[in-house]
């Protein structure tokens, strides 16, 4: 009888401990009755999380980067739509986060070097010391998802791919919001799929941010998901898996890059054009000096042969 019962107590444990887990992040440690997932971000600290929900990115960055720094895996890491859109140049960096898990406006990297942020986390100052002033945390309240999705075998209706982009992305990602997939734009030849999710300008409660995140390592097939299933909306029964991302980024303010934050690329087009352009006025001021001076010694041999 006190083998049963020991058994019994075992096989509870141990369908609790199976119960236990984190379903939006692969890398939490979770344990404890009730349930409490956590993952580190930095080496004595870790993070509380609420599974319930997709986790906010910058710990999802900030755990990246700890992974990273320690030789962890991370592998289960149609155009602008507006003038001033933007795409995360950047990539992933070290991030400082609030207590509920939104970036800070100010972003350093543990360097001299400091920048202001969006809600998702996107430079969108050029980099200054950390003398640089970002008064608040501007919101991201439009992003573009451009999508390119590998070749089928039967032709994608066009008009039911709202439908299924907005069904996947709802199943996908902790139900989100059917009615905030506001257009989907497709070009057959290209494969290409252009989703704009937008929200009201001052609505807060919604974070495009965290479902673009998911989406893009689903896309990359680098799920953070602990079910490492991948984003396939579905069109009459045809799964449509994608091959490529690109996230644009729009704020409820426009950013404020300047010169400063041209690419070395185009800065050095720029240098070698104005050098072109200094050496030919060079070329044609001493080409017009010889000139004078040719004229100059031909005028007095002129003079005296009158």
């Amino acid at each position: 009888m006190k083998v049963y019962i020991v058994l019994v107590v075992v096989a509870l444990a141990a369908g609790a401990a199976a119960q236990c887990s984190c379903p939006t992040m692969k890398w939490a440690l979770c344990d404890g009755n009730p349930c409490e997932c956590t993952i580190f971000v930095d080496k004595a600290t870790k993070q509380k999380l609420d599974c319930t929900k997709l986790i906010p990115k910058c710990y999802l960055m900030k755990a990246e980067m700890y992974r990273a720094r320690n030789n962890q895996s991370t592998r289960t890491l149609g155009g602008k739509p507006t003038e001033s859109a933007f795409v995360d140049n950047d990539g992933i960096y070290d991030p400082d986060c609030e207590n509920d898990g939104t970036f800070k406006a100010k972003q350093c990297n543990n360097t001299e070097e400091c920048w202001c942020v969006n809600s998702a986390g996107v430079r969108r100052t050029d980099k200054e010391d950390k003398n640089i002033k970002c008064a608040k945390l501007v919101e991201t309240y439009w992003v573009r998802l451009e999508l390119k999705h590998k070749p089928v075998n039967s032709p994608v209706d066009k008009t039911k791919l709202k439908v299924a982009i907005q069904d996947a992305i709802n199943k996908r990602y902790d139900n989100f919001n059917k009615a905030l997939v506001d257009e989907v734009q497709y070009d057959a030849d290209s494969r290409m799929i252009v989703v704009d999710v937008k929200k009201e300008k001052g609505e807060r409660k919604t974070d495009l941010s965290r479902m673009a995140y998911y989406m893009e390592k689903d896309v990359k097939i680098l799920p953070l998901f602990k079910d490492q299933a991948k984003f396939e909306p579905s069109v009459d029964g045809q799964k449509l898996d994608m091959e490529n991302i690109l996230v644009y980024y729009v704020d409820e303010e426009p950013p404020t890059f300047t010169m400063k934050a041209l690419t070395g690329g185009v800065i050095a087009v720029i240098v070698v054009v104005v050098l072109a352009v200094a050496a030919g006025l060079l070329v044609l001021f001493f080409a017009r000096r010889r000139d004078q001076r040719r004229f100059a010694k031909a005028e007095p041999r002129e003079m005296e042969a009158m």
